[in-house]
């Protein structure tokens, strides 16, 4: 028998809260997004997940914004890292574009340690 996972608490974020104010999305918004998202795909950041819905669906399957939230699960909790409206349509990342975005992370990463 399958067994249900428990929900973890949500901890915002200072840049979350910056980012929901700007773009106008409000706790249950995102909320909704994480509990029923149309596409979820790796986040830029380490140990991060990306999930996206349309902000509303014009016909089927058609929509002209997206809504994303990044999240990072922990022991206790599930972080909301950040949360963006996107005007327009995404497309999802192939596996070879997320490699060359990593690398670029942990690059960028290597010579900010060296600097300080």
């Amino acid at each position: 028998m399958p067994q249900i996972r428990r929900p973890l608490a949500l901890e915002w974020t200072l840049h979350a809260q910056v980012k929901m104010r700007h773009y106008r999305l409000s706790q249950a918004r995102v909320r909704r997004v994480l509990h029923a998202p149309r596409r979820t795909e790796e986040g830029i950041a380490p140990n991060t997940v990306a999930v996206m819905q349309p902000s509303s669906l014009k016909g089927k399957d058609r929509w002209t914004q997206e809504i994303w939230v990044m999240v990072s699960d922990g022991p206790k909790a599930r972080r909301v890292v950040s949360a963006w409206r996107y005007p327009g349509i995404t497309k999802p990342r192939s596996p070879a574009v997320l490699a060359a975005i990593r690398r670029e992370y942990d690059d960028a990463k290597e010579q900010g340690a060296q600097n300080e």
